[in-house]
């Protein structure tokens, strides 16, 4: 894979360059501001970007600024989001435009190298990961006009590990069920958020996206 890494602190993004060469990529541009980021993104169309939420100046959200910047410009364009604390309205920024390919993980999850390294290829396929803290403080924002009030709690489960970007055949063996079990409760999910006659990958995105908007 092609990867930009836009981190501003130093000692965490050349860790960060080492892992990824060491794993056989190549990292094409490695910036440490917002506009650098959009730059190299525009220029060298990668197939992921690892991305700091907060960089110069203010260290407050310019990281998902540019990432949205330049999804706006490249659309479809994967961003793999990585912030010291969960931003829970980040989340929701970068999730807006539907498209997929993006994650959203805690920095602690960069020392559990195989899962980071796991999340880093299913964002750049077009997948959506965010770390399981993520999911869980979204939760907290629940509306209550609940567009998930109709699924039973067995598919909110798998709703929930969806949502974490694990594969059906991931979710079976977490819930210690057979594939054909999860792939009832994935046509339940999609029949009960009316998602219909649309191509796989797609829905699951959606579905994602009205779990975390509900």
């Amino acid at each position: 894979m092609r990867v930009v890494i836009a981190d501003d602190a130093v000692l965490l993004r050349e860790g960060l360059v080492r892992l990824v060469e060491e794993n056989g990529h190549a990292v094409v541009a490695v910036v440490g501001d917002g506009p650098s980021l959009v730059d190299a993104i525009v220029e060298h169309r990668p197939d992921v970007s690892i991305v700091d939420v907060r960089m110069p100046p203010s260290h407050t959200d310019e990281g998902l600024r540019a990432a949205v910047e330049a999804r706006s410009r490249v659309p479809g364009s994967p961003i793999l989001v990585l912030s010291q604390y969960v931003e829970v309205s980040y989340a929701d920024d970068l999730l807006a435009d539907r498209l997929g390919a993006v994650g959203y993980l805690l920095k602690d999850r960069v020392s559990q190298i195989a899962d980071f390294l796991d999340a880093l290829t299913r964002v750049a396929g077009g997948g959506t990961v965010l770390d399981p803290e993520v999911v869980s403080q979204l939760l907290v924002r629940r509306r209550r006009d609940d567009p998930l009030r109709n699924l039973t709690p067995r598919e909110r489960e798998v709703l929930a590990y969806m949502a974490e970007g694990l594969t059906n055949a991931a979710i079976a063996r977490k819930m210690v069920i057979t594939d054909g079990a999860v792939e009832k409760h994935v046509r339940n999910i999609f029949t009960k958020l009316n998602l219909f006659q649309d191509e796989e990958q797609h829905r699951r995105v959606l579905a994602v996206l009205a779990y975390l908007q509900g």
